[in-house]
């Protein structure tokens, strides 16, 4: 018996629909966003993590990059990280006090860490993973620290003793810890994004600002500040953040893979930070625009009496327990 002519087109489209071509499927898409050059040490860190984790995958991850606030600044990145719109960020460790993480602030209390050693004892330790942990209820994992090092100073006139602050405008991040710190130093301090900060630099909307040498130099502040001083008294860190749902939902041989790639990139951020910034402040050496400053030991111990106030200040708002439990870590 033949089947009529319409059952049979009915027939051959409904072996179409339940037999659809075979068709590659399309990549996850991880997109990237910071503020920062991609000649900077965080910058270098993305494009390393990106090509590691293509490869790694197989193509079945596309990580797309987004340096110098394509995206999104310094005040809106996290609420994007939140909403889903990005999936993956690297903060400063300041960015998280307005989530109500204010523990992350310890790691802008000045002279807190006598050295690069203490200061990964208590990053990679039980201190860091606690911090990364309390991210968690806020939507956000996080995946590792990255570093950019000790901070400098510069101004339009040389900063040697804590008088030389006396009314000088200086940006800061969006920190109460900061604020603090140039308020102790006699300053008024400004918060600006930092895609903000070169502009204000060179318009003198600011007179002078705080930052690492590689972070100054890419942006070009140093072209419009005369004088650098090596105070390193302070430290900028970020953490390498992901959006909890997005991750938590990628297939658990993928995440390992990623969370490989992501502790391989972090000892090749390490590995570069220092001598990245070693190389910036040699170009801004180079360059003759600014005089660079070092301080004797008898400014340096101004400056630290000057900035002892903020830590006592600071403590109520941080954690008297963080901060003690620092203190500890790095006294070791």
């Amino acid at each position: 018996m033949q089947i009529p002519a319409l059952a049979a087109v009915v027939l051959a489209a409904c072996i179409a629909c339940a037999s659809p071509p075979a068709r590659a499927q399309a990549p996850i898409v991880i997109k990237f966003s910071h503020v920062v050059a991609p000649e900077t040490p965080k910058g270098r860190a993305a494009e390393h993590f990106k090509a590691l984790a293509e490869q790694r995958t197989g193509g079945r991850v596309k990580v797309e990059v987004y340096p110098n606030s394509q995206l999104y600044r310094d005040r809106e990145e996290l609420e994007a990280l939140q909403l889903g719109a990005v999936q993956m960020l690297a903060p400063s460790l300041a960015k998280f006090a307005p989530l109500g993480v204010k523990e992350f602030e310890a790691f802008n209390l000045p002279y807190i860490f006598p050295s690069k050693k203490a200061l990964y004892t208590v990053l990679e330790g039980r201190i860091g993973r606690n911090l990364l942990q309390k991210l968690e209820p806020k939507g956000i994992t996080g995946l590792a620290y990255w570093d950019n090092g000790f901070k400098i100073m510069s101004a339009n006139k040389p900063l040697l003793q804590p008088a030389d602050f006396a009314g000088l405008r200086m940006r800061i991040q969006a920190s109460k810890v900061l604020d603090a710190q140039m308020r102790a130093l006699g300053a008024q301090p400004l918060a600006l994004a930092f895609s903000e900060t070169a502009p204000a630099l060179r318009d003198g909307v600011v007179e002078g600002t705080e930052n690492t040498p590689s972070n100054m130099f890419t942006q070009r502040m140093h072209e419009s500040q005369a004088h650098l001083t090596l105070s390193n008294h302070g430290y900028l860190g970020y953490a390498v953040i992901v959006n909890k749902k997005f991750w938590d939902g990628l297939p658990r041989e993928l995440r390992s893979i990623l969370e490989r790639a992501m502790a391989d990139t972090t000892a090749f951020e390490k590995a570069i930070a220092e001598r990245a910034n070693d190389e910036a402040l040699e170009a801004i050496r180079r360059s003759g625009k600014t005089t660079i400053h070092t301080l004797t030991p008898a400014q340096q111990a101004a400056w630290r009496r000057a900035l002892a106030p903020v830590t006592t200040q600071m403590q109520a708002r941080i954690g008297q327990d963080v901060v003690e439990a620092i203190r500890h870590a790095v006294a070791r």
